[in-house]
Order: C-alpha cells, then sequence, then structure tokens
C-alpha cells in the first residue's frame, strides 16, 4: 500500500487496497455484538436478547475509554515517528497502555459494584433484570481484557501491523462463535454461557495482541517506556477524545431510546421488554452494513486528503463519486432486505410471539425506512474530514443520532408512543441526508470553480542553499498576529546578511508533502478544532492533513537547520529545533491598538472587527503550538528573548536583536 501513488494511481485500485481491510475489521467487531444474541435467541429467548441490549451500553463506555488511549496513542505515535523522536514515540505507546490497564480495572470493579444501579439507568425491567444481572456480572470481569485488547489493537495498526491486529479480532470472533453454542447448549449455561465464551474470546485476543509487545517494527518496548508521566498520558487521551465521544454518542441514544420504550411500552400492546429487545437486535443488524459503508468511505480518506492537498479536484470528485456510488449500493442492498424479508432476518436471532415478531416486521421496515439515505450521509461526514473541514465533518457525524433523532423520538412518542420513536428514524435520517447533499452540492461547486479558474500557482523557486560553510546561528521567530513580527524577521535577516525562511518554506514543506503551495498556505491560516479535525478516527487511524502537514514542516525545518544561518518565521520551529545547541528562540508581541493598525493597513481587516480577529487567530496559534508542542505559545520561559514591538518600533527591535546576537556570538554571524 505505501508503494501505491495516491496521486496517479486508479481510484479503483486505491479504494480496494484501503477500504478492504477497513470493511473487513469493521465487520468483524460489528459480529462480535451479533454472536451472542444469535445463539441467545435459540437458546434462551427473546428476555434474553434484552438483557444483552440492557448490558451493551455498559461495554460501550468501557469500549470508548479504550479506543480513546488506542487511537489517542496510535496518533502519538505515527506522530513522533514522523518527527524521528522515536523515544518519546515509545514512552507515548508505554503511558497509553498503563492508562488502559488501570482504568480498565477501576471500570470493571465499578461495574462489579454498581450494576443493578447502571441496569435500571439503561432501561432494565423487572423481566429483564434476573437475565441482565447474570450476564452482566461475568461480562464485567472481562472488561480488563476487552479494554487493553482493543486499546493495543489501535497501537498494532499503527505499528505497520494491520494484518496482525485484524487476525486477532478474527480468532477471537471465531472463537466466540464455537464457545457459545457449547456452553449454551451443550453445558446448558444459559445466558451466562453466553458472557463466559465472550470474555474468553476477549481473553484470547487479549494475549495474541500482549504477545506483539515483543514484535514492535517501528519501536522498541522496555521498562522505562512504562514510566507514568500524567502529562504524557493527557497529551495521548486528547489526540483520542473523539473516538470517546463518538461511542458516547450511541451510549446517550440507546439510554433515551430504552427510557422511551419504557415509559410509552407498557402502555401499548407489545409492553416495555419486546420494543427493547427488538430494537437492540435490528440495529446490530444495521451495524453490519454501515460497517461496509463506513470502511469504504474510510478507506477513502487518504486518498481524497491527498488529492485535494495537491489541488488534483478531479481526482477529489471521481473517489467521491465512487465512494457515493458503492455506498449507495449497499444502501439499496440493506434497503431491499429490511423490506422484503424482515421476518426471516429476526428470526436469525430466535423465535418469539406473535407481537415479537411483529414489532420486528415494524421496526425494519418503518425505522430503517430511509436506510437508503445513510450511504450519502456517513460518507459525506468522513469525506468533508479528509477535505479538512472538521465542523462540518462532526456535524453529519452527529446530526443523524443526536441532533434529530433524539428530539424526534420524545416529540413523536408523545403522540404515537412507542410507534413514534419508530417514525424517528425515517425523520432523522432524511433531515441528515437533506444537510449532506446540500453540503456536498456546495463543496463540488468550489471544485468545479476552483478548475475553471485554471489559474497557474505562481512558482516559487526552492531556497538557494547559503553556502558550504558550517551554521552559525539559527533563530526563530514566534510572533502574535499583527505584532509585525514577520516584517521584524525580513529586516534582521536582511541586516545579518543571512536566509529568511518564511514564504519560501511553503515551496520545501510542498515538495516534502505533495501538498500544494497554496492548500500549505491556507491550512496555516485556517484555525482548525483538534477535536473535530479528528472526530472519526475511530474508523480509521490515519493522521489527519493537519498531522501530516506538521510532520513535513518538521522534516523542512530540520532540513534548513543543517544549511546555514537563517531566519524561521513561526511554524514550532524554536520546538523542533531545540535538541540544537545554535537556536536563538524570539517571541514578538505588542499592544491592541498596535496590532489593529498594523492589520488594517496591511492585511486589509476592518477595524471594527480586527481585533476579534486578531484574537481569533491568536488563539489558534496558540492551540496549534500546544497541540504539537505540549507547551504554552507564550510561555516566555521558551524563549531567550521576548519583546513588545510597540514600545521600540519596528527599526529598535531589530536592532536590540541584532546586537543581542552579535554579543552572543562574540564576531557575528556566518552568512
Amino acid at each position: 500500500m505505501k508503494q501505491l501513488d495516491l496521486g496517479k494511481e486508479k481510484i479503483g485500485k486505491l479504494l480496494m487496497a484501503f477500504s478492504v481491510p477497513c470493511i473487513i475489521s469493521l465487520v468483524v467487531n460489528a459480529l462480535y455484538n451479533i454472536i451472542d444474541q444469535i445463539f441467545i435467541g435459540w437458546g434462551v429467548d427473546y428476555l434474553g436478547n434484552g438483557a444483552t441490549n440492557i448490558i451493551f451500553p455498559i461495554t460501550v463506555i468501557c469500549l470508548s475509554v479504550a479506543l480513546m488511549f488506542g487511537d489517542g496513542t496510535s496518533a502519538y505515535l505515527s506522530l513522533k515517528l514522523g518527527e524521528k523522536k522515536k523515544k518519546e514515540a515509545e514512552r507515548g505507546v508505554g503511558n497509553g497502555i498503563i492508562a488502559s490497564v488501570i482504568l480498565s480495572i477501576i471500570l470493571g470493579i465499578l461495574i462489579l459494584i454498581f450494576l443493578p444501579n447502571l441496569i435500571t439507568l439503561f432501561g432494565g425491567t423487572d423481566s429483564l433484570r434476573q437475565y441482565a444481572m447474570d450476564y452482566g456480572y461475568i461480562i464485567a470481569i472481562g472488561i480488563p481484557f476487552m479494554m487493553i485488547g482493543t486499546t493495543l489493537n489501535s497501537i498494532i495498526r499503527a505499528d505497520g501491523s494491520p494484518k496482525y491486529a485484524m487476525t486477532s479480532m478474527i480468532i477471537g470472533a471465531v472463537l466466540n462463535i464455537i464457545l457459545d453454542p457449547i456452553s449454551i447448549f451443550v453445558f446448558d449455561m444459559g445466558i451466562k454461557g453466553a458472557a463466559l465464551a465472550t470474555i474468553i474470546s476477549q481473553m484470547v485476543t487479549f494475549l495474541i495482541n500482549i504477545l506483539y509487545l515483543k514484535k514492535f517494527k517501528s519501536i522498541e518496548i522496555t521498562k522505562n517506556s512504562f514510566k507514568v508521566s500524567f502529562k504524557l498520558i493527557k497529551n495521548v487521551a486528547m489526540l483520542g477524545i473523539s473516538s470517546f465521544i463518538t461511542q458516547m454518542a450511541i451510549v446517550i441514544v440507546i439510554t433515551a431510546q430504552n427510557t422511551l420504550y419504557n415509559i410509552y411500552g407498557a402502555s401499548s400492546k407489545f409492553g416495555t421488554e419486546i420494543p427493547i429487545t427488538v430494537h437492540g437486535i435490528v440495529m446490530k443488524v444495521n451495524m453490519i452494513l454501515i460497517s461496509i459503508i463506513i470502511g469504504i468511505s474510510a478507506g477513502s480518506q487518504p486518498i481524497v486528503g491527498y488529492n485535494y492537498g495537491a489541488k488534483k479536484y478531479d481526482r477529489v470528485k471521481q473517489t467521491l463519486k465512487y465512494v457515493l456510488l458503492l455506498s449507495t449500493l449497499v444502501s439499496i442492498v440493506s434497503f431491499t432486505l429490511f423490506q422484503t424479508i424482515p421476518e426471516k432476518l429476526i428470526s436469525i436471532f430466535g423465535s418469539g410471539d406473535e407481537l415479537y415478531n411483529e414489532f420486528a416486521c415494524l421496526t425494519f421496515r418503518i425505522f430503517l425506512m430511509l436506510t437508503l439515505c445513510n450511504g450519502i450521509q456517513i460518507s459525506s461526514g468522513i469525506f468533508f474530514q479528509a477535505v479538512g473541514k472538521p465542523t462540518k465533518s462532526a456535524f453529519l457525524t452527529l446530526s443523524r443520532q443526536i441532533l434529530f433523532y433524539i428530539p424526534a423520538a420524545i416529540i413523536l412518542s408523545k403522540f404515537y408512543g412507542v410507534m413514534g420513536v419508530l417514525y424517528a428514524g425515517p425523520v432523522a435520517d432524511g433531515l441528515a441526508f437533506l444537510i449532506a447533499v446540500t453540503l456536498l452540492v456546495f463543496q463540488v461547486k468550489k471544485f468545479n470553480e476552483a478548475e475553471n479558474k485554471n489559474e497557474k500557482e505562481e512558482k516559487i523557486e526552492n531556497p538557494k542553499e547559503t553556502s558550504n560553510e558550517k551554521s552559525d546561528l539559527i533563530i526563530t521567530i514566534n510572533r502574535e498576529y499583527g505584532s509585525g513580527g514577520r516584517y521584524v524577521g525580513k529586516i534582521l535577516a536582511e541586516k545579518l546578511g543571512i536566509k529568511l525562511y518564511d514564504k519560501d518554506l511553503i515551496m520545501m514543506v510542498s515538495n516534502e508533502s505533495g501538498l500544494s503551495a497554496a492548500y500549505i498556505e491556507e491550512k496555516e491560516q485556517s484555525i482548525t478544532d483538534k477535536l473535530l479535525s479528528n472526530f472519526n478516527s475511530q474508523y480509521y487511524n490515519n493522521l489527519t492533513n493537519d498531522d501530516n502537514l506538521f510532520i513535513a514542516e518538521t522534516n523542512a525545518i530540520k532540513e534548513i537547520a543543517k544549511k546555514g544561518s537563517c531566519v524561521i518565521v513561526g511554524r514550532c520551529a524554536d520546538y523542533i529545533l531545540k535538541e540544537q545547541e545554535n537556536v536563538f528562540k524570539i517571541f514578538l508581541y505588542s499592544d491592541d491598538e498596535g496590532k489593529v493598525k498594523r492589520t488594517v493597513k496591511y492585511y486589509g481587516l476592518e477595524e471594527k472587527n480586527a481585533l476579534k480577529e486578531i484574537n481569533k487567530i491568536n488563539k489558534a496559534r496558540a492551540n496549534h503550538y500546544k497541540h504539537y508542542t505540549g507547551q504554552v505559545w507564550k510561555d516566555l520561559d521558551n524563549y531567550d528573548f521576548s519583546i513588545n514591538v510597540d514600545k521600540l518600533g519596528i527599526e529598535k527591535t531589530v536592532k536590540t536583536i541584532e546586537k543581542m546576537i552579535i554579543e552572543r556570538n562574540n564576531v557575528g554571524v556566518k552568512k
């Protein structure tokens, strides 16, 4: 896969290479949740399945924590390896694993203690309670194995061994299939047997993944890797927080849904247990088909992201067309199955009475009536993530379940009871679909406009090497927006007779990353919410465009530092070159009045909105710096020299810095 050219290879071939492994992993994971219910339905009864649906939110909470540290550690590992910081990568992996171990034990104990309360919280009725208790207590014992195994699985994929990670999952799933009938039917253990089969399978997956600790390709795990650093654990967790939030959204939806069935089910002919049981089963069946759509879309992320950055909009649109077509085909198949053979689908999970089968058919046909729209809605969310539109991506990801479904279910259930909960499904799907299509249409129009302009990008020559002499001093300048820092850097470089790397650095990064110069400049000036940017990371373990850009900038800056004395403006250069002794780090700031005057005069901002825009950009710079360095941007301890430009003016600021540099170097700076 690494040898495939994302900018030239056939889109179909690229999608096969990236999407198929993703689809397999997601489908296997979805099957893990279904297997128990199939055998429980035949070996116990539908109340047993209802009990597993009550316990399901508890396991999702644990999964959300495991993914937070799994995906967070994966991103940290990839990022630090890209920066050539192997030791930091090793410590990040060690701390991510330690955090998962500690929290998994704590959660397992808390679940054992508070299980009766949790069953009530997630909609357990008197009829379901004992089944849920029997199943839940055993599942709680296996929580540490499930969580640690999940965390390790993500890390293993990030280390470049997706086949190993996929194999461990498949072995666990197959073992669960084998053990379920043995424990339920042969040993007559009922729902306890299903839970036991599940945790044994999780233990095996856990052991297989633990063995990988000695087989890491990119790093070496030692005792020092597990030296606890709370700061490092926090950094890892923040990189994976989006996975946590997305999984917790599922918990919120299930809780609201079960609560509504509890409230209105008793007054319906179906009762409370049938709706809770059936809805859980139907959603898990639907998850298999959704997993295929997510796999197709997530596999397209690196293809879309690369070509969007390279301004190859025709390839971006072609990839989007493939994804939407394939996802729609999957949706059509899903719709056909749900509408024509719902009774056969529900019969896979055992037999039930007439009311049970009736509600199952209603759920498939009404709740999933607009499943045709899911392909486009899901694909759109992941597409906008790939093109660096995290706000739109997050909105589309959450809109269907949180923003539309829960309010619709609450309102409609007041008028139609349990049927209102079902009607809320197509309402949410329809609204989410309309928003997705609208956003896609506008985005494609922007691509077309960019192509029609047919403007040739200005060619920026690569910076010329200063000389073959050894470098003497690297001056890095971090500056507030509107402080005049960029101009100070320009004049300082001219006075010292050395190279200034600001705009020129963009071309070097373009060559390093394959992204267009215009795209890089746009992204450097944009304000990206890291939480939103990583929102879909639980679907596909891949760095965001921002991360890839930072890695490319890191490599370019390190190369620049080898060429000779120079001034580098911004881009976390002070942190990237922190290990070098010949770096003079400067931070420039100014008064609000001065910043407003400069931005109005030189950047064309409206005076009344200038300060708000300045603060917004400076906040984005601070967040960017914090995200990639773990340090505070305005912490003056990070710099050798800080100055308020307005106190001295541009010229005197330059002279002051020049004087300090000459004194520091004794005789001056080598060109």
